[in-house]
């Protein structure tokens, strides 16, 4: 374990300073713990009255630590003696680089850092930046601070890392307004249609067999649904030519340790659903729960002799009509600008990134990452590209056009 504090005198800001305000040393402490216990649990408890997203709660952070044994570090701000901002990374190796980011990597999307909201609506952001050098100081074998995929506000409250040079994500976030409930939704995005569509897919599942909406609600539920959706990914990956991100065991181990502990809270935080016709899981959606807004985290389909009917579809008409009915105010699609989204979206939420390089190999990464970011948004907002680009990526592996239902961004 490392421990690393600084006081803030205004005089050791990073090369990145937006500010010159000075910060009164008798207003705030920081402190860094690295590959530390207590600094888990010490923000476990914080999150118990900070304001994060899905990604940065204490329950994602404490079951990808455990499962997943990441290098990991915990930098805490504090004001008046109090926490006010907490930073949770894991440091991974990207060839000759070290790179400390957002536990979970890929898997974890719209992300804030957890933060006291009355501190939040008056960020100081000298202080971040300070935090962020003193990071550099605790460990020096940290090329880059890569913070990807960050929501713009929450609940209102803006992201005070917006305020650090940044970039737009290549990717949309995508979401429906839920306001007036489901009937006022359908009213608004072709419901006449979608009902249509709804009976007909009902007539289909009956003529094969009973149809019914899964909630895992018991451990042994949560590893049938994962272990289904596992396998629904691992074959459609296959068929894309595209990397596995849910095939690693230990990436496994993390979502059933997640998904089981969420069941001993009155309201679980993440919940898994599954439509099974005749007695086959045909898909699968996880979800977190973020204050009014119902969060689709992953989803996929069985591609088999019902791939037709649409399972995806069936399953988010009915994921949606139940966030209506729960008092949800936001239904999100999460990351990925796809087809079967828009047919239910109004909302479109662009996320951002922030690179901070603390050596001179971060800065050639950190430009590396930005000139990718942006070929990759010049692809996916030409349709034309983009389009092709996917046939492209599955003619190589000799498979056809995309199955709806899930997310090839």
């Amino acid at each position: 374990m490392v421990d690393a504090t600084a006081s803030f005198d205004g005089n050791r800001l990073a090369a990145t300073e937006t500010s010159s305000r000075a910060v009164p040393r008798d207003r705030a402490s920081l402190s860094i713990a690295v590959v530390s216990t207590d600094g888990l649990a010490a923000y476990a408890e914080f999150c118990r009255s900070a304001l994060f997203a899905p990604a940065q709660s204490a329950a994602w952070v404490l079951n990808w630590a455990a499962e997943v044994g990441p290098d990991l570090l915990v930098a805490t701000l504090s004001a008046e003696g109090r926490p006010v901002f907490s930073l949770a990374l894991e440091v991974t190796a990207s060839g000759p680089f070290r790179v400390a980011r957002f536990m979970g990597g890929r898997h974890a999307n719209g992300n804030f850092v957890a933060g006291d909201a009355d501190w939040l609506a008056r960020a100081d952001i000298p202080a971040i930046q300070t935090m962020l050098a003193a990071i550099a100081k605790a460990r020096p074998d940290i090329d880059l601070v890569a913070l990807e995929r960050l929501l713009p506000d929450l609940d209102g409250v803006a992201n005070p890392l917006a305020s650090l040079d940044h970039f737009a994500s290549p990717n949309l976030s995508l979401a429906v307004d839920l306001a007036g409930g489901f009937d006022a939704l359908l009213s608004r995005a072709s419901g006449k249609r979608k009902r249509k569509k709804h009976r007909s897919q009902i007539r289909k599942f009956e003529a094969v067999g009973s149809h019914r909406r899964i909630e895992a609600r018991t451990a042994d539920e949560v590893t049938r649904l994962l272990d289904a959706f596992f396998e629904m990914k691992e074959f459609r990956f296959r068929k894309m030519g595209i990397t596995n991100v849910f095939g690693g065991e230990l990436v496994r181990s993390f979502f059933r340790a997640l998904f089981a502990q969420a069941l001993a809270e009155d309201k679980p935080s993440f919940v898994l659903h599954g439509l099974e016709v005749a007695g086959r899981l045909r898909a699968i959606t996880g979800s977190s729960r973020s204050g009014k807004r119902l969060i689709c985290e992953f989803g996929a389909i069985a591609e088999d002799d019902l791939c037709h009917a649409s399972p995806g579809d069936f399953l988010f008409f009915d994921n949606i009509q139940e966030a209506c009915e729960s008092g949800f105010e936001v239904y999100d699609f999460s990351v990925g600008d796809e087809p079967y989204k828009r047919l239910w979206c109004d909302i479109e939420t662009r996320h951002f990134e922030v690179l901070i390089p603390l050596t001179l190999k971060g800065r050639v990464l950190a430009l590396t990452l930005r000139q990718g970011a942006r070929l990759k948004a010049f692809i996916k907002n030409s349709p034309t590209i983009w389009k092709l680009t996917k046939m492209l990526r599955r003619k190589a592996v000799g498979q056809a056009a995309s199955t709806a239902g899930e997310d090839d961004s």
